[in-house]
């Protein structure tokens, strides 16, 4: 994952990094104001995208993070909303996400287990797979 995300070559875009849907304040189904901006970050526009569809589903609770299916209508509307991606860009996305998800992950392995653990272990495969990482 490393590799692909080092590899990947795209202009740098100034994001938010921290998408889990707290930071985020809505009116109904709107968004209206995306905060806890020191999470800003400058990565290109598909791992933005990819960090930002593996999360913004979380609300707080105890493993809450996005499914593969809602990364994946995430993804798939960003792309319909701005333009086909190259098989790379979409990699990256989902590498980017992965990475997110196995960071969050850790943090509960370093705890003895946990609700991120537990629904990482049964999602890595579609990811991996999804960002052209799998075997």
């Amino acid at each position: 994952m490393r590799d692909l995300l080092s590899a990947y070559e795209a202009p740098l875009r100034l994001g938010h990094g921290d998408w889990e849907s707290q930071n985020i304040r809505w009116i109904g189904d709107d968004p209206l104001a995306v905060h806890d901006w020191d999470s800003v970050i400058a990565q290109p526009e598909a791992a933005i995208v990819g960090l930002a569809a593996a999360v913004w589903a979380a609300q707080g609770s105890p493993g809450g993070a996005a499914t593969v299916a809602q990364t994946k209508q995430f993804i798939d509307a960003y792309q319909t909303a701005f333009g086909d991606w190259s098989g790379q860009d979409r990699a990256a996305a989902w590498a980017a996400g992965l990475w997110v998800r196995l960071f969050n992950a850790k943090k509960d392995a370093s705890e003895g287990g946990g609700p991120q653990l537990n629904r990482l272990r049964n999602e890595l495969d579609e990811r991996l797979y999804r960002a052209d990482l799998a075997d």
